[in-house]
Parts: structure tokens; C-alpha cells; sequence
């Protein structure tokens, strides 16, 4: 665990240690969720995903899904079994 001390400063803003954004590959513009428990302040990165892509994947993972269901879609065990496949083809 890294503790360094960091300044409230006007605006409420803090500036997150060089070290800790190098050591958490953070870059300007990254999201953080921040959340308070118990008198503790957290801060956790996250991946915002536009509404449009996720709608996008849901459908694409319907459709897998209707065409496993359908047996349209080969299911593999394995990593190995799909290269196997793969190698058939």
C-alpha cells in the first residue's frame, strides 16, 4: 500500500501523486468512481461505454446466443478444442 498526502485545493481538487497515476497507467481523461464508507474517501477507476455500443453488444450477444441455442453456433470446452477446429478449417 502507497500512502503519500495530497492538498485539498480551490474547487474542491486534489492532484493524484505522479507516482500513483504511473503506477495505475492513469492518462487525463480517465474516469474515477469516487465513493465515501465509514469517513473513507475511494477512488476507483472505471470504463464509461457510450449507451449506443453497449445496445450494439447486447444484441450481438442475442444472436450468439439464439444461434448456440439453435446449435447454428459450435461450443468449444476448451481453448485447445477451438484451435483444433480452427485447424480444420
Amino acid at each position: 500500500m502507497i500512502m503519500m498526502l495530497s492538498e485539498l485545493r480551490a474547487k474542491s481538487q486534489i492532484t493524484i501523486p505522479k507516482e500513483l497515476v504511473e503506477r495505475l497507467g492513469l492518462s487525463e481523461g480517465d474516469k474515477l468512481e469516487i465513493y465515501e464508507k465509514d469517513g473513507v474517501i475511494y477512488l476507483m477507476p472505471v470504463v464509461v461505454y457510450p449507451k449506443k455500443y453497449l445496445d450494439e453488444l447486447r444484441k450481438e450477444i442475442e444472436i450468439a446466443k439464439a444461434k448456440i441455442a439453435s446449435g447454428k453456433q459450435p461450443v468449444f470446452d476448451n481453448v485447445e478444442a477451438l484451435f483444433a477446429k480452427l485447424e480444420e478449417n
